[in-house]
């Protein structure tokens, strides 16, 4: 695990540029360092050594120098491809090195390399012979890629942070993103917050010769339900998974160890991998133990013989590490748990540089709530749609409480009503309060999710809701808060449920496999009790929930977050009243807006570490 940078066109001095870039993400990779400086090209890396430590140095090149790569993660096939290349001709100069197959690999398949890949990657492949670049991300989006065009220069890397040094380099708020985190609760298009810095899209690969820069989608999730009962899949699911965790475990040379709460899926990962040590955050509260799971985790990983590593998380640390945390996102993310990650990575750093999570297994199974929706008729749903449509459309300016907006909601097709798992501001609220034109003429959040929507018309609500959770909510939020503060704490984070093969079987699973009126990941927690306690594998999806709405009544946050909100970056971006007026009516106990005050709060934190 690791993190690269790179740039193609010339500054007055490259060798001290990308020795700076290559300082902002040190964090990714404090092992050691490698480079490689030509007249077409520059490019920088930092290694956690992980994999062959003693000859996985990078930059690696061929053995004529004409190929050259830079690769953040792990390919779990790497030995099968090994093989596959040896026999095909290909000599190997290192033990075992992962990166070397992908050198090998674009010599003997070119573009086509992507399809030959099991595991978390993002790389970029450069030919001294023709002078081009060849790069690709993960078909999840578990490892980051950025790049931008600017002055006579195309740079990219692992995190944002890294252009920062490059002299080239302009610095500008995209406005328009504002917008649309406001209603995502993260920044869900390809452009992101730094004006004309681009994310490339999970499933994705690029080409850049002659000045001519082309995309491609390698891979759609398509979605094919097959017969079988519940137990039949669960019975598959059960040795897909087992199987992909001991992949994700074998493909290392350090100790491993994995997180915990006290739900299924990070459970069922660490009693498949037999992990050396679990580690499980906490939080200070006066509401019991509702913020607090770690008397849950350390039942379980007793259990099943395994050391249980806990601490409890005050709102004085919270708080005061939010900042660095935000700066380490490169984007704003609103997402109170990605606080939770930073400190259970920092926790598990300090005994293990691997470890094992359960992200994407509610994405894959149908584990969110809200897929329930969809299966669960009423006596209203009976009316027709066209007279639900109306009540809808005649009570959407009341304030949103529970029964209106659900009258609302069953008045509107799954595609105006579903934007992902977040869904904070209507476009209406936020140009209520937003300054800028360019903000307020930001499409509606409906418009981003169109096109994903558009390849899954012919699917049931349930398969689309996943779908476009699989294509933005996925990279935009769970996998971003995943790689970036397990990366900030120089901690390999490995997800084992999002794999090509499981991937394979979840795209078979018919409806009732994953979500029915009573449950959701049914064939998964049917699979997981085989091993887990009832109350596990049953257990509601929870997660290292985060006590912000009762903290913000506290006197001393509500006035950390009320002295941001009357500061001069909210009085340039927003109508600061309307800001004091959610506050306090969160305060008074009228409403919880807590979700909302984050959303605002986290922009503005963010953007005193940025800007």
């Amino acid at each position: 695990m690791c993190g690269f940078v790179g740039f193609l066109g010339a500054t007055e001095n490259n060798d001290g540029v990308i020795n700076s870039m290559m300082e902002k993400i040190i964090h990714r990779g404090p092992d050691s360092s490698g480079k490689f400086v030509s007249e077409n090209i520059t490019l920088g890396f930092r290694r956690l050594s992980i994999v062959d430590i003693a000859d996985g140095e990078q930059p690696m090149l061929n053995e004529d120098g004409s190929i050259v790569v830079v690769f953040n993660g792990e390919i779990y096939n790497h030995k099968e491809l090994r093989c596959e290349l040896e026999a095909a001709g290909h000599r190997f100069s290192t033990s075992h090195s992962d990166t070397e197959v992908l050198v090998h690999g674009f010599e003997e398949w070119g573009e086509s390399l992507v399809h030959h890949l099991r595991g978390m990657f993002a790389f970029v492949i450069y030919n001294k012979k023709d002078n081009s670049l060849y790069g690709a991300r993960d078909m999840f989006g578990i490892k980051p890629f950025y790049y931008t065009f600017m002055g006579d220069s195309f740079i990219f890397g692992s995190e944002i942070k890294a252009f920062l040094p490059h002299p080239h380099f302009k610095k500008e708020l995209n406005e328009t993103a504002l917008a649309h985190y406001l209603s995502f609760q993260y920044s869900p298009c390809e452009e992101t917050f730094f004006k004309n810095v681009f994310k490339l899209r999970p499933a994705h690969y690029f080409t850049y010769k002659n000045g001519e820069f082309i995309k491609k989608r390698y891979f759609y999730p398509d979605f094919k339900e097959e017969d079988g009962a519940v137990d039949y899949y669960s019975d598959l699911i059960d040795a897909a998974v087992r199987e992909s965790v001991s992949v994700h475990k074998i493909s290392s040379d350090v100790e491993v160890g994995s997180f915990l709460s006290s739900g299924i899926d990070s459970s069922y990962i660490a009693e498949a991998a037999k992990v050396d040590k679990t580690f499980t955050v906490g939080f200070e509260s006066g509401d019991g133990d509702r913020y607090n799971e770690i008397g849950y985790a350390k039942e379980f990983a007793a259990t099943i013989g395994v050391e249980n590593v806990s601490k409890i998380i005050t709102p004085n640390e919270y708080f005061n590490s939010f900042p660095k945390i935000q700066y380490h996102m490169d984007e704003p993310l609103a997402d109170p748990a990605s606080i939770a990650l930073y400190f259970v990575s920092a926790l598990a750093a300090k005994e293990v540089k691997v470890v094992m999570s359960g992200e994407g297994a509610d994405e894959l199974f149908g584990g969110y709530r809200i897929y329930q929706e969809p299966l669960t008729l009423t006596a209203y749903d009976k009316l027709p749609f066209k007279l639900r449509r109306v009540i809808s459309k005649a009570l959407e300016h009341l304030p949103k409480v529970r029964g209106i907006n659900y009258l609302i909601r069953r008045g509107k097709t799954i595609e105006e009503r579903f934007i992902g798992n977040a869904s904070i501001f209507s476009v209406k609220e936020r140009n209520s309060f937003l300054k800028s034109e360019i903000s307020k003429n930001a499409p509606a959040p409906q418009v981003l999710c169109r096109e994903f929507y558009d390849q899954v018309k012919d699917k049931d609500d349930v398969t689309k809701m996943q779908y476009l959770d699989i294509n933005m909510w996925l990279m935009g939020d769970i996998l971003l808060k995943a790689d970036k503060t397990s990366m900030a704490n120089s901690l390999e984070l490995r997800v084992p449920f999002l794999d090509k093969k499981v991937m394979e079987l979840c795209l078979k699973l018919p409806l009732k496999s994953r979500v029915n009126t009573d449950t959701t990941k049914v064939a998964l927690r049917k699979a997981a009790v085989r091993t887990l306690p009832p109350l596990t594998a049953n257990k509601d999806k929870l997660g290292f929930p985060v006590p912000i709405r009762e903290w913000l009544k506290q006197e001393q946050y509500y006035n950390t977050v009320k002295e941001a909100f009357l500061s001069a970056v909210a009085e340039k971006y927003f109508e600061t009243d309307y800001l004091l007026k959610m506050l306090n009516t969160h305060k008074s106990g009228k409403a919880d807006l807590s979700r909302k005050i984050w959303t605002v709060y986290t922009f503005l934190v963010w953007h005193s570490q940025y800007f």
